[in-house]
């Protein structure tokens, strides 16, 4: 049975996001605010539902066989932005939409897209608009690093695997696969710059992903019958965790134009809060 979850974290989130509500009518926040006694309709997309279907990612792998960061999805590259940029205008729009939906327990932990007649539907006629829209996704604010900047990080992460002193995966990739996956990170700056408040859950031990995606997948079996093994799950976190490492400290120094919009919360193995900083 899985461990009892304690979620602390609403005490933070709630007055940030009603302080970005004075200034934004329609905000990507995170929170309960369509419950009493806010009552916003408010839905919810997750960047994983963005992620290309089952067949394209394959062509993907294929075409870039080389390069183990796409080789299964995860990484910049591997999410169909065009249809994140479209709904989210339509969203804004006030436009009736359909929200994509990704099995990941979907052949064998693989995953593949939800066929569209089973996406369900928000902003009908008569029912009342969105007002506010959570995109959760690991990598959301991850910006682009110039060549210079990424290649000294790579080096460092080197140096430091061939010094026997080092926990990461980003030396363990050759720089040429870094950098595509970098240069993908380039058109998501167009997403981020759509978001007007950040909340980062930021894991005190980035290494704590392991764990955590391991809980995630064990419980996914136990729900539906199927999903990653242990051994997939290890692989799956090896091919994203480099971009921690690369686009983390960009993500502490703020990811948007604006100062005062984004929330940082440190939580600990447990997931409970540690520290809060505002940036």
């Amino acid at each position: 049975m899985p461990d009892m979850l304690i979620d602390d974290k609403a005490a933070y989130c709630l007055p940030f996001i009603l302080e970005q509500l004075e200034q934004h009518k329609v905000s990507t926040l995170a929170g309960k605010l369509s419950q009493p006694p806010h009552s916003l309709p408010t839905t919810v997309l997750s960047i994983d539902d963005f992620y290309l279907p089952h067949q394209a990612q394959r062509e993907l792998a294929k075409n870039h066989v080389d390069n183990p960061l796409v080789q299964h999805r995860g990484q910049p590259s591997t999410h169909d932005l065009p249809l994140a940029l479209t709904l989210l205008s339509n969203l804004r729009a006030g436009m009736e939409t359909r929200l994509p939906r990704y099995d990941k327990s979907a052949l064998n932990g693989l995953g593949d897209r939800i066929p569209e007649d089973q996406w369900p539907i928000v902003n009908k006629s008569g029912q009342p608009k969105i007002k506010i829209v959570i995109l959760e996704g690991w990598c959301i604010g991850f910006r682009q690093l110039p060549p210079a900047e990424l290649e000294a990080k790579w080096k460092e992460a080197v140096s430091h695997r061939k010094q026997g002193e080092y926990e990461g995966r980003l030396g363990w990739n050759e720089l040429f696969n870094i950098s595509f996956v970098n240069d993908a990170l380039r058109e998501y700056d167009e997403l981020t710059d759509q978001l007007d408040a950040i909340i980062h859950i930021d894991a005190a031990d980035p290494m704590f992903a392991y764990q955590w995606r391991l809980q995630q997948e064990r419980a996914l079996r136990e729900l539906r019958g199927s999903g990653m093994t242990d051994n997939q799950v290890h692989q799956f976190v090896n091919g994203y965790y480099p971009a921690y490492e690369l686009y983390t400290d960009g993500l502490h120094a703020g990811a948007l134009r604006e100062s005062g919009k984004q929330l940082r919360l440190i939580i600990n193995r447990d997931r409970r809060v540690q520290g809060v900083v505002r940036i």
